[in-house]
């Protein structure tokens, strides 16, 4: 998920609604499918341990935020992954959930403008599902605020629907909190990580083909290159 970081009171109060009953309305999207909520977020959580992995080494020593976490669906299998997590959301309800379930990791809410975090804070950031329901006019400041609270070579990492997969433009129509949701291409989240800063910024549809394990995920990416896959990651290492 998640949330507009930069809603109004009222969007952000619609967000608050979903607080304990995310995962429902996700698996309801998707019922179709034949797969609930849960497949996605241990596919997503897989993959970025990958790229963790590839670009920074040891994924253990990490320092790794969250932006727009939501209710923390990654972090059961994120947290004992890294060196240390931590996630801010527009939600307090959202983030109150995400700290009973998650006691180990570190949650803040915000304003959505600005992150709490000093420059140089962590060594990698993910945003899941989340720049969509921002306001377009506001995507280059988000992606600019990610950059901004990275280390030198640290990564900043997007995962997102992929707007040419009709699968995924079905699931989006049936989610009641996706009502107002602006689809990015990968192109686009590309553009945004390099107009931040940061270089050598790249993309891979992913969810081409189910994902079971570490070789299921390399012939996903192979797939990966047609576009077609019902989600996509973007990363690039900020200078």
């Amino acid at each position: 998920m998640t949330h507009d970081p930069t809603a109004t009171h009222s969007d952000r109060a619609e967000f608050d609604a979903y607080a304990t009953s995310y995962r429902d309305e996700v698996t309801r999207s998707i019922g179709f499918t034949g797969v609930d909520a849960d497949y996605f977020t241990r596919v997503k959580a897989d993959y970025l341990t990958d790229i963790l992995a590839r670009e920074l080494g040891a994924p253990e020593r990490v320092r790794l935020l969250d932006i727009g976490c939501g209710v923390g669906v990654m972090h059961g299998r994120l947290a004992p992954r890294v060196a240390s997590l931590a996630g801010v959301d527009v939600s307090a309800p959202c983030v109150a959930e995400a700290a009973a379930a998650h006691p180990h990791v570190a949650y803040r809410s915000y304003d959505g403008l600005s992150l709490p975090f000093d420059d140089g804070s962590f060594d990698a950031a993910v945003t899941t599902c989340v720049i969509h329901h921002v306001p377009p006019a506001q995507w280059s400041s988000f992606a600019a605020e990610m950059r901004r609270v990275l280390r030198p070579g640290g990564i900043g990492v997007i995962f997102e629907h992929n707007p040419f997969n009709p699968l995924t433009r079905r699931a989006v129509s049936n989610c009641a909190f996706d009502e107002h949701a602006v689809l990015l291409s990968g192109r686009t989240a590309v553009r945004l990580l390099g107009g931040a800063g940061f270089a050598a910024p790249r993309k891979r549809a992913i969810l081409s083909i189910p994902s079971f394990g570490p070789m299921t995920r390399k012939a996903d990416l192979a797939l990966g290159r047609l576009g077609l896959g019902a989600q996509y990651v973007a990363y690039g290492r900020a200078p």
